[in-house]
């Protein structure tokens, strides 16, 4: 459906769905695919326990050492030919994980996997910021983070399916013929206008200038969006060890957290919604307190049915989140050098995602799970008042464009 901006020009979702999206939901299924069988794989070519759970946190390490390379990838190349070539880099990051003689090659595959992610989620963002009219942006780039969702949870039900044909095997082709097709449908992305004069060139920022000049920004809404990154990592990891301490079976633990991650999937877009008429601050605080209340109440749960309402809860929390982080990260990022911007706010969330597991894990060995629980909810709480003082109540007040 044609809908009109502020400024009078007609702009469709419908003319950049495929293009923009497609590849989304594809790179989702690629990676939903594999991630269950990355522990599998690597205790076969003879890793202990410990290393075979350090190898999935591989793919977090590559994203975030690849962020601002990144940036500079797609500043160079533009958007449509990043995204393609980070299709192609994941492509052989899978072959390398499915070919691996030993540890060290499938170690390096799996952080291969997460440099690709790196890539193609910066310019994929940046595609959308500058493609989207503003008043449409959180509709937009809530869809983004709502697809690759989906995706995400799709894709080991497919990678099973393969894996009753291929083995383990099946799991690593389903990812190669998705990230391929998404590549494909990446070329039909149609090129975006970049106009800048000679003097501009000139003059152009970097990435310390970068910094510098936007050094409040990060300082403040930055380090917010950080704090963000480690609530939703941690409760990925939260949520089945205190089914495990509950006494509750695999099963059951599997059936929770797929409903909550259901929960997550449906209300990606009326939240974009409320964020383009409302504001950002609408829904990224009370995303963060309604996910921190669910964790401050999580030690308190006693059995399945207790620990299924908070996980709903959980799942609600974070999926009117779905693409808050993106979305201001575009409000605030600067018409020259964009993506280099994206890329250093993008390191921040991917910094709180790696930061946050590992600050759980810490205060659970001196403590308990449950003080690392109610932490990590007490650090969301933190989250939501900085983003609550920090995000300006209107859309276009952010924006420097």
């Amino acid at each position: 459906m044609a809908r009109v901006s502020q400024d009078g020009a007609a702009f469709s979702f419908k003319k950049i769905a495929i293009p923009a999206f497609g590849p989304s939901i594809l790179f989702g299924i690629g990676e939903g695919a594999i991630l269950p069988v990355i522990v599998l794989s690597a205790r076969d070519l003879g890793a202990s326990v410990a290393v075979a759970a350090l190898m999935v946190t591989l793919i977090g390490v590559g994203s975030l050492l690849s962020n601002i390379p990144a940036s500079i990838l797609t500043d160079k190349y533009g958007e449509r030919w990043a995204i393609v070539g980070a299709a192609g880099l994941s492509m052989l990051a899978m072959l390398l994980c499915l070919l691996a003689p030993n540890l060290w090659f499938y170690g390096l595959g799996v952080l291969m996997i997460g440099a690709a992610s790196a890539v193609f989620n910066l310019a994929r963002q940046k595609y959308l910021t500058e493609a989207v009219p503003l008043e449409f942006r959180a509709r937009a780039l809530s869809t983004l983070g709502g697809v690759m969702r989906i995706g995400v949870f799709i894709g080991p039900f497919i990678g099973a399916l393969a894996i009753n044909f291929f083995h383990l095997a099946g799991a690593y082709w389903v990812g190669v013929v998705a990230v391929i097709i998404a590549g494909l449908i990446a070329l039909s992305m149609p090129d975006l206008v970049h106009e800048s004069s000679g003097e501009e060139e000139l003059a152009a920022p970097t990435l310390r200038s970068i910094l510098m000049d936007h050094r409040k920004i990060f300082l403040t809404i930055g380090i917010g969006v950080l704090l963000v990154g480690a609530v939703r990592a941690s409760r990925q990891a939260v949520l089945p060890l205190w089914a495990e301490g509950l006494g509750l079976s695999p099963s059951t633990t599997s059936l929770i957290y797929g409903l909550s991650g259901a929960i997550d999937m449906l209300v990606f877009y009326p939240a974009g919604k409320v964020m383009d008429r409302r504001g950002r601050a609408w829904v990224a605080v009370p995303s963060m307190l309604i996910m921190s209340i669910s964790l401050l109440l999580m030690p308190l749960t006693a059995g399945a049915v207790t620990l299924l309402l908070v996980a709903l809860l959980i799942g609600f929390g974070n999926g009117i989140g779905s693409g808050v982080v993106m979305t201001l990260g575009a409000d605030y990022s600067p018409a020259r050098r964009r993506a280099q911007f994206l890329g250093i706010w993008r390191f921040l969330a991917d910094l709180g995602s790696f930061s946050g597991p590992a600050l759980l894990s810490g205060i659970t060995a001196v403590a308990s799970l449950g003080i690392g629980v109610a932490a990590t909810g007490v650090i969301g709480l933190a989250a939501a008042a900085m983003l609550w003082y920090w995000i300006p109540r209107s859309p276009r007040a952010a924006s420097p464009q």
